[in-house]
């Protein structure tokens, strides 16, 4: 189901309402109307709303074109009733390429607050921060006003917003870029804690709702460095299955049936020898199609032609990174492996959070390791301090006083 409403492109890049933000719109209208409001200011109330998204477009806008000046494709842009998402089609490596790529967005907040705070002053009024508590007085100011608070709000640093990439950025200069995101993801829970309580404390519901989404977007932004971190240099043929069932053109619905029971696997290739015998694909028999298939086929009714196009194929050498950014971008859940034309294995979103899961649990186990081996000498160093520093004095000062004491009378230093 499509949950989002293409509503114009800029700059080449589409721009899509998400359904829930007509939600807000309708919310404010059933407001005014419950309260027997004046219908100018319901339709003040939305032309600020609308105003304040335009705003958070040209936000976005910002992010989109600082990456395309980095080579960065942006691959959609899509707005929400808490604000928008540029979606990037890469992070770039380069940490300070992703720091302005970051503060674009706030930058292009602060022009505007600028260019409409002027507007306001060129015409005699007030740039009162209290238009914040009537709107109706004055959109204008408002909107400047409401520009500063998405600077300063997106600059707080915390994923996922933009003060959250840009202290990854900063981290990232001095280590390595899954522990700057791990360290920025920790203090962005830490803030969505603050902001929870807060709001627990205030009866502020929209506080706990910032909270969850700051708290989720930290958290994810964890899990895709951590997989960054594991799945960097590794290739296709780390991940892919070798050991799968096929299934040929002429098998029936109850052959695959019998696969589809027999095993774990969900896809199924479909495979036909080709003159020296080698296994040549031919489609894809997904489990979905195959249980829609079954209400409409019979049960010996040859795979061949049910079978769907693979969404592509890959080879083993293919980098495991962009080939994952690639199935999910096109939400393609197996893609196959081939080798000079042959089929030589499955790669699927599940072998590739399996390999992910794997390489953390041995990444712990050696820290494991490391600490029980430091383990018995950080127990003597415990139990010994005055040990410790003692020998620390004899070190420095080269006797075991640890004074300089003038040579008795009748012997020499060494």
């Amino acid at each position: 189901m499509k949950t989002s409403l293409r509503i114009g492109s800029a700059f080449g890049i589409g721009i899509f309402l998400h359904w829930s933000f007509l939600l807000l719109v309708v919310g404010i209208v059933v407001f005014f109307v419950v309260q027997s409001g004046p219908t100018a200011d319901a339709v003040t109330s939305i032309s600020v709303i609308f105003g304040v998204f335009a705003c958070v477009v040209l936000h976005e806008l910002g992010h989109a074109l600082a990456a395309r000046r980095f080579d960065v494709p942006t691959r959609s842009i899509t707005l929400y009733p808490i604000g928008g998402l540029a979606r990037l089609e890469r992070i770039p490596s380069d940490p300070m390429k992703e720091f302005w790529i970051a503060v674009a967005g706030p930058a292009v907040n602060v022009a505007i607050a600028i260019m409409l705070g002027s507007l306001v002053y060129a015409t005699g009024r007030t740039m009162n921060p209290s238009v914040l508590m009537d709107p109706f007085m004055d959109p204008i100011s408002t909107l400047a006003w409401l520009n500063v608070g998405l600077a300063v709000f997106n600059l707080l640093p915390a994923f996922p917003m933009d003060g959250g990439r840009v202290l990854r950025a900063l981290l990232a200069l001095r280590t390595d870029y899954a522990q700057a995101t791990q360290t920025a993801a920790n203090i962005g829970q830490g803030m969505a804690i603050l902001f929870g309580l807060l709001g627990v404390l205030s009866f502020n519901p929209i506080l706990l709702f910032i909270a969850l989404f700051v708290y989720a977007g930290a958290q994810r932004e964890s899990q895709q460095a951590m997989f960054r971190a594991f799945t960097h240099g590794a290739t296709v043929r780390h991940a892919m299955m070798t050991r799968f069932a096929t299934l040929k053109a002429n098998d029936t619905l109850d052959d695959a049936v019998d696969a589809l029971l027999a095993g774990s696997d969900h896809d199924f290739p479909v495979v036909e020898p080709d003159a020296e015998g080698h296994p040549r694909l031919t489609g894809i028999l997904r489990r979905q199609t195959l249980i829609r298939a079954l209400s409409t086929y019979d049960a010996t009714d040859p795979v061949g032609p049910i079978a769907g196009e693979p969404c592509f194929s890959v080879g083993d050498d293919e980098m495991l990174e962009d080939v994952f950014t690639r199935m999910s971008q096109e939400q393609c859940s197996t893609v196959p492996v081939l080798k000079n034309g042959d089929l030589v294995g499955l790669l699927t979103l599940e072998n590739v959070g399996e390999l992910v899961m794997v390489a953390s649990a041995l990444e712990q186990r050696e820290a494991s390791d490391v600490r029980k081996k430091m383990a018995p000498e950080l127990q003597r160093l415990r139990e010994s301090p005055a040990s410790l520093v003692k020998n620390s004095d004899v070190s420095e000062n080269g006797n075991d006083g640890g004074t300089d004491r003038p040579a008795a009378p009748g012997r020499r230093d060494a």
